[in-house]
């Protein structure tokens, strides 16, 4: 069996190793140039492919008649997209004999889109997971052949649910591709009316609204920690990266109607909305951890209005 891959990212390395693992010739790869403005927490799907002997393009767009050409020269029976970033488009799902499939990072029809992992976390969920899934025109929609949850804990950081993620995707592609090489793979369709769908997130969207609980700031927190760009906040002209919290367990010293930033026995805490307090593990400025002992004059130790 022959397929042409579209993959990036953890989830791409882990399932073209797994293609390869099963005997799956690859005649043709696509995959990104890595963005040296990116932090690189993955393994290279380039390094891979080369490491094999296959054929490796990284085009700006492949969805070009000419790129469509060399998929029908590789006569390829599957086409899969793992992590892929850019939407193919629907002639290219005519070119495999046995279908075009792809890996999802959530449980689907639940979080289609953009970012899955990192939404999933912002919306306080409890689990998510892996599914792969028929392609259509319509991104996430396909028929579900098969999907595995991963559990998100109370402080789990978007890095480690990803790894997850791609953990549970190489599962879910291990024990499924038997059943699509003999053409007895599973295929439900998907009801599209319980699920939801996100689009992509920017660095900006960091931003803290400290409208939000000490759950709901805790969860944007965890949910771009580095290596993603951070959640940040501004306080007396500074620009703060919060990188990581915990819900205290004690509640708020100061007022829950004025939320605030203060220092507290050589600790950083935030008073939120609710009457509950965060506590701040990692503050930093411009880069540099910041702690109670070393703060800037802008951030003295009396309670700062938090916006």
């Amino acid at each position: 069996m022959r397929a042409v891959v579209f993959a990036y990212s953890e989830v791409g390395v882990r399932c073209v190793r797994e293609l390869l693992a099963q005997g799956m010739e690859i005649p043709l790869l696509f995959t990104h140039a890595d963005d040296p403005g990116e932090s690189q927490w993955f393994g290279s799907v380039r390094q891979l492919a080369e490491a094999h002997g296959l054929r490796v393009e990284t085009p700006e767009n492949p969805n070009t008649p000419e790129w469509i050409g060399e998929g029908v020269a590789a006569n390829p029976d599957f086409l899969f997209s793992f992590y892929y970033r850019y939407m193919l488009d629907k002639a290219w799902l005519a070119v495999p004999r046995c279908g075009a499939l792809n890996m999802h990072g959530s449980l689907l029809p639940k979080f289609r889109g953009r970012a899955p992992v990192h939404w999933a976390i912002l919306k306080g969920e409890p689990v998510t997971g892996a599914s792969l899934h028929y392609m259509l025109e319509k991104p996430d929609a396909g028929a579900l052949v098969d999907q595995q949850s991963v559990a998100i804990l109370e402080n789990d950081s978007a890095l480690e649910v990803s790894l997850k993620v791609a953990e549970a995707a190489e599962e879910v592609l291990r024990r499924s591709l038997p059943a699509l090489v003999a053409g007895n793979a599973p295929a439900r369709t998907l009801d599209l009316r319980a699920g939801s769908y996100f689009g992509r997130r920017r660095p900006e969207d960091g931003r803290i609204d400290w409208r939000g609980t000490a759950r709901t700031v805790h969860d944007l927190v965890r949910a771009v920690a580095p290596p993603f760009p951070g959640a940040f906040t501004e306080v007396n002209g500074c620009r703060l990266a919060i990188l990581k919290t915990r819900v205290d367990a004690q509640p708020a010293k100061y007022s829950a109607q004025a939320p605030c930033l203060y220092a507290a026995d050589g600790e950083w805490y935030a008073d939120c909305v609710d009457g509950k307090r965060l506590r701040i593990l990692e503050l930093a400025i411009d880069g540099e951890r910041v702690t109670p002992d070393n703060a800037p004059p802008a951030l003295a130790h009396r309670p700062l209005a938090l916006a």
